[in-house]
């Protein structure tokens, strides 16, 4: 079935998401709900020792991800990444991120990346939103199935993508919904391009009725990819900066 509404992003000069029609079928999905983690502390430390805070005010987005040791990298809060369609307008935009293993195989599915995006790393995860169109709900799967689309081949080379129906997710201070989507790539010009990739949204909804989008999309079937256990616990640590 296909996006039948536009997701809410920043940044891209109309306020939404663009449809991309990336949703062609939904299946159920493991490894996206809530997980159990410490109680969230009241300033920027890490759930997990010698983890890395990464933080957005504008998004309301807090979250952690592992260290400098295990190859991850937090990113300037105000860096975007993005993916462009053929007129270079962002189909999707995300800030405050954080990649995985970056540096690696450099080609990409899509290559209309900006920023940070498309550079070889394994995982990418960061926030985006900031619209009012469209239900919780239904943000929390365009939010997953556009940066599917959009990371892993875009209009040009349109990937498979499965969208989960949203799961309520009521954790670390969020009251609000999350989606999976499966990636099959369907262009891969060279062993460096993933077979497949997963994406996680988590969706809230802030008091002046934007809802804010945290997101992971990662390779899968390639050496050294997350595992569904590393990602649920990187998904363990978001929660909400508060006011």
């Amino acid at each position: 079935m296909a996006f039948a509404l536009s997701g809410c992003n920043e940044d891209t000069g109309t306020g939404t998401d663009k449809d991309t029609g990336a949703a062609e079928s939904k299946a159920p999905s493991a490894g996206s709900s809530q997980s159990s983690a410490p109680a969230s502390p009241s300033d920027d430390q890490p759930l997990f020792t010698g983890w890395q805070t990464q933080s957005s005010q504008k998004h309301h987005f807090r979250y952690d991800v592992p260290g400098k040791a295990e190859k991850w990298k937090t990113l300037d809060k105000e860096t975007a990444l993005s993916y462009t369609d053929k007129n270079g307008q962002p189909i999707v935009v995300m800030t405050a991120a954080g990649n995985y293993r970056e540096g690696g195989c450099a080609s990409s599915p899509n290559p209309k990346a900006v920023g940070e995006a498309g550079k070889g790393q394994l995982a990418t995860v960061g926030t985006t939103g900031g619209g009012k169109d469209g239900t919780l709900q239904e943000n929390a799967r365009n939010w997953a199935g556009n940066w599917g689309f959009a990371a892993y081949g875009g209009p040009d080379h349109k990937p498979k993508i499965k969208v989960s129906e949203p799961k309520p997710w009521k954790h670390g201070g969020i009251e609000g919904y999350t989606a999976t989507a499966q990636v099959t790539v369907t262009n891969r010009p060279s062993s460096c391009v993933p077979p497949k990739a997963v994406v996680h949204s988590i969706a809230q909804k802030l008091p002046d009725g934007t809802m804010h989008g945290w997101v992971i999309y990662a390779d899968q079937g390639v050496p050294k990819a997350l595992t569904d256990t590393q990602i649920t616990k990187v998904m363990s640590t978001v929660r909400s900066t508060g006011s």
